[in-house]
């Protein structure tokens, strides 16, 4: 079996969350697994591994599992994008739409050094405006979108051409519906 199939097989759809309508691709199976947790980790460094990274810039909440695993594997720093309000220090603000209504999210003034390589990376992409709200916040930082990395990608939606388009930047996901 693959590792798109192991992971799609471990991934668990919960229908109308978080409203009617919404099918929910919910991770937390895939975390009880950590061989697969490792080859997940694996295959999204080894495509991100030569692009000399300074830092993963991973949103909330799901994004921070794996952000901090690839972190770690690729030597580099970790940059937490939280929701407006939980960050303790002065920070830059960027809203956005998403699939079902909006949102802020917020990054540290001082995460990362003006020129910096930053690699986005979120569980899913779906509209794309968490992870286009994200590059902005490393842009305004004096940052570089070096890449985003993504374990879903809903194809049926646009978030895969909003980023090209906005950021010129072709998003990495590991498995695609």
């Amino acid at each position: 079996m693959s590792l798109e199939e192991k992971v799609k097989s471990n991934i668990r759809d919960v229908a109308d969350y978080p409203k009617p309508g919404i099918l929910f691709k919910d991770i937390t199976p895939v975390l009880t697994q950590p061989e697969l947790i490792r080859s997940i980790a694996k295959a999204i460094t080894s495509q991100f591994r030569a692009l000399n990274i300074d830092g993963i810039a991973a949103i909330e909440a799901r994004g921070f599992i794996f952000g901090s695993i690839l972190a770690h594997e690729l030597g580099c720093g970790f940059l937490p994008v939280r929701k407006n309000g939980k960050l303790p220090y002065q920070t830059y603000s960027e809203a956005y739409a998403l699939e079902y209504g909006t949102a802020e999210v917020e990054m540290h003034v001082d995460a990362l050094k003006p020129g910096a390589r930053i690699l986005i990376h979120d569980d899913l992409l779906a509209t794309g405006g968490t992870a286009a709200a994200a590059a902005r916040l490393v842009k305004q930082a004096g940052g570089i979108v070096a890449g985003f990395s993504f374990l879903i990608n809903l194809s049926f939606l646009p978030g895969e051409h909003k980023l090209i388009e906005e950021f010129g930047v072709k998003p990495h996901s590991l498995i695609t519906y």
